[in-house]
């Protein structure tokens, strides 16, 4: 079945991930493996106005945030009235989402927010996950390499100030 994964965010704030995701779009709307089974967008400037038009057709929203960190999932109690199947984190309105319409109809992955304490409290290290999964480091190299989005000046950096994107 052919999919759209759509992607929304405020344009200024991750002016550089806007752009990446965009350069990523153009790659897999271009590849020819792909087809018509996959379509890439961004949405820049994501707002209450845009998601009004986009949330009626969304079958598998994901709005994911760490739990105990950073609250998320407000636009999918929206998305919810209209059938869908939420994909999240257990944090912010996905909480109650989960206690008020069940677990059953919900799709919860990730830590809970004592885990992710833990976790912080022990020593969390992403690097230790890059080296440990062979299939995530190649795909994390790929995406730092450029593989998916051509144009951009060099290695992905994950810290420091960020190359520009051309366009």
């Amino acid at each position: 079945m052919p999919r759209a994964a759509i992607f929304g965010g405020k344009a200024a704030p991750g002016y550089f991930m806007a752009k990446l995701i965009n350069a990523i779009a153009q790659t897999v709307n271009q590849d020819p493996g792909v087809g018509d089974r996959l379509k890439v967008v961004f949405l820049a400037n994501y707002g209450v106005s845009l998601a009004e038009k986009i949330m009626p057709a969304a079958e598998l929203p994901e709005q994911s945030s760490t739990a105990g960190l950073k609250a998320s999932g407000a636009g999918n109690m929206k998305i919810a009235l209209n059938g869908a199947l939420t994909i999240n984190t257990l944090a912010g309105a996905n909480v109650e989402m989960a206690e008020e319409i069940g677990y059953e109809h919900i799709f919860i992955f990730g830590l809970r927010a004592e885990k992710v304490k833990r976790l912080k409290e022990r020593g969390y290290n992403p690097w230790d996950y890059y080296h440990a999964y062979p299939e995530l480091k190649l795909v994390l190299d790929q995406i730092a390499e450029g593989a998916f989005s051509p144009g951009v000046a060099g290695p992905v950096q994950t810290s420091g100030p960020r190359p520009a994107l051309p366009g």
